[in-house]
């Protein structure tokens, strides 16, 4: 496909044009003799804006050469899976948390490519249809006193109601990102946020695991101690990172629900317990023994039958949380525990990826990829993981050197 030639002025002129149209709203409400206070309110915000977008013009003047256009993945039809390679203007920061990051690599998330039929109140028609929320890239311009300069190496999960990183230049903001780890590849780095931020939300944050065993606290570690976990898709690429942090946190048992071919990998995760699928179903494996068997917290990765089922293996009182489907539509009738069950979506939070950055750089996580293909092989990236054939992560290299 032929590129449009770079004219590196460009972007920088935009940057300009909006400043000084931030500026212009800003002096206008300041002089505006029907100014109310409510206008006047806005005038800290205003202050905000032009000054995040002064500070990343004068770091794009000052460091970096960017091009008018860039490549860009995009789905223009949300009711289709069909996506295309284009090009698109390089986006321009315009929220005062707004970090331009030139990305290394992304990796596709299954359903992704419905999120925007499945809550349209949430994805607007307005936002530009870039997918692959999951980022890993460099800082080319970062505001003032956010924590973050010009040539960091950052990772993120990218909130799914604005444009994605399966593009040359992507943005996040300040709160979404967080250093990426030393000791990962950019692969490796891609294929982390969105899978390790929903498994620490779901154990953690939702669950009944105390997320401060995973730094030494002897009281947490104790607590811990006491529970048992089950973890429906065991294998796959968010159960993989639940395996590893209930191990991690301390748990009395990590039970992983995963096919014949998967057991021996669910066990080197950290798995102490497997239930293989294709030959019992979870009900008929607690029913053996229930007194041993049952569980205080379910996470359920994968919905359907397998998260029905998952209500015959927590215990009364216990907990159930899914990031598939809301539990108690799944409930069999004849189920009468009293379950605390929950459905949730993940808060892209950089200060949880600061916890798994310690985590992975101390050797107790790693994501598992299942491949790394370039750019041009976008098409089957996606179509892999929206096919559930995908043991792990697909990545997809937005530069060559990942």
């Amino acid at each position: 496909m032929d590129r449009i030639p770079e004219k590196p002025v460009t972007l920088q002129q935009q940057m300009s044009t909006t400043l000084f149209r931030a500026r212009h709203q800003l002096r206008r409400a300041l002089t505006s003799t029907n100014t109310s206070a409510r206008l006047h309110s806005t005038t800290p915000v205003l202050n905000t804006f032009a000054s995040h977008l002064l500070t990343t013009t004068r770091q794009i003047m000052t460091s970096h050469t960017l091009p008018a256009t860039m490549k860009a993945v995009l789905q223009p039809d949300k009711t289709s899976h069909k996506l295309i390679l284009s090009d698109k203007p390089v986006p321009v920061p315009s929220h005062p948390e707004d970090v331009l990051v030139k990305v290394h690599a992304t990796s596709p998330c299954k359903g992704e490519l419905d999120w925007a039929l499945w809550a349209p109140e949430f994805i607007g028609d307005d936002k530009i249809p870039i997918p692959g929320q999951d980022l890993a890239g460099t800082v080319v311009t970062a505001p003032a006193d956010s924590g973050f300069k010009p040539g960091d190496e950052v990772y993120a999960r990218i909130e799914a109601n604005r444009p994605g990183a399966a593009a040359e230049y992507t943005l996040a903001r300040v709160s979404e990102l967080a250093i990426r780890p030393k000791n990962l590849s950019w692969a490796e780095t891609a294929a982390t946020p969105i899978s390790a931020l929903t498994a620490y939300q779901s154990l953690f944050t939702q669950g009944t695991l105390d997320p401060a065993a995973l730094t030494g606290d002897v009281s947490a570690r104790e607590k811990n101690s006491k529970l048992r976990v089950l973890i429906t898709a065991g294998a796959g690429g968010v159960g993989s990172w639940a395996v590893q942090f209930a191990r991690a946190a301390g748990a009395a048992a990590t039970v992983a629900v995963v096919g014949t071919k998967n057991i021996a990998f669910a066990q080197q995760l950290g798995a102490t317990e497997t239930i293989d699928y294709t030959k019992q179903t979870i009900g008929d494996w607690v029913n053996e023994d229930p007194a041993s068997r049952e569980v205080d917290l379910v996470f359920d990765c994968i919905g359907g039958t397998s998260l029905a089922q998952s209500w015959y293996a927590v215990k009364d009182g216990g907990s159930l949380v899914s990031v598939c489907s809301l539990p108690e539509k799944s409930r069999p009738e004849e189920v009468k525990k009293k379950v605390n069950s929950l459905w949730f979506v993940i808060t892209p939070l950089g200060k949880d990826l600061n916890v798994i950055t310690g985590l992975i750089e101390a050797g107790a996580l790693k994501p598992n990829i299942d491949s790394v293909v370039d750019l041009d092989g976008f098409a089957d990236a996606w179509d892999k993981v929206e096919s559930g054939r995908a043991r792990g992560k697909v990545v997809v290299k937005i530069l060559n050197e990942v």
